[in-house]
């Protein structure tokens, strides 16, 4: 394949995240609008130019009242900074069509280097004659490091939030003509 312009297809694609609640158990949530640009050779991802943009209020936890809170000042403050951003700086190829994916992420207006573990799954051509590749990522940011740090102490110790989110993105990407 050749270094190309590929579009996220957003119905076959997702961003999810797992965070810890009351230390005993955890909350999923999605973000539902979100876009990429993307140049690449899917087969060798480490010249790659990856750039990604998530709309904050978009965000899904399956509770209306939660979701609103997550937007508000508390939290994210969409208003303030509607957009999580992705750009990525250094790709490494780890082994067998994995790559640690490095860049500037910026979340409530902080910008921090995070890397990201992508593992390309795989290209294929739909049946309307489109080639698709598909792509897998996860990783693991700290709340805090962005500013993130509403919480509240549990009476039986800890807290009602963890710091740590996991991260989680599929993507299937279709080239451009």
């Amino acid at each position: 394949m050749s270094y190309t312009k590929w579009a996220v297809d957003p119905t076959h694609s997702s961003i999810d995240f797992t965070i810890r609640h009351m230390m005993i158990a955890k909350v999923k949530g999605t973000f539902h609008a979100f876009e990429a640009q993307i140049e690449a050779d899917p087969a060798d991802l480490t010249t790659a130019s990856i750039d990604f943009s998530v709309d904050i209020a978009s965000i899904d936890t399956r509770n209306q009242d939660r979701d609103a809170h997550l937007r508000s000042g508390d939290f994210f403050d969409a208003e303030k900074y509607p957009k999580m951003t992705f750009r990525s700086a250094s790709i490494v190829n780890t082994g067998d069509g994995t790559y640690d994916v490095s860049g500037e992420f910026t979340l409530h207006g902080v910008t921090r280097t995070e890397t990201f573990a992508v593992t390309y799954e795989g290209s294929g051509t739909d049946p309307w004659g489109n080639e698709k590749a598909g792509f897998s990522a996860q990783g693991v940011i700290k709340r805090s490091d962005y500013g993130l740090t509403y919480n509240a102490a549990l009476e039986t110790g800890g807290v009602l939030i963890g710091d740590e989110v996991k991260v989680s993105v599929e993507i299937e990407a279709a080239k451009q003509a």
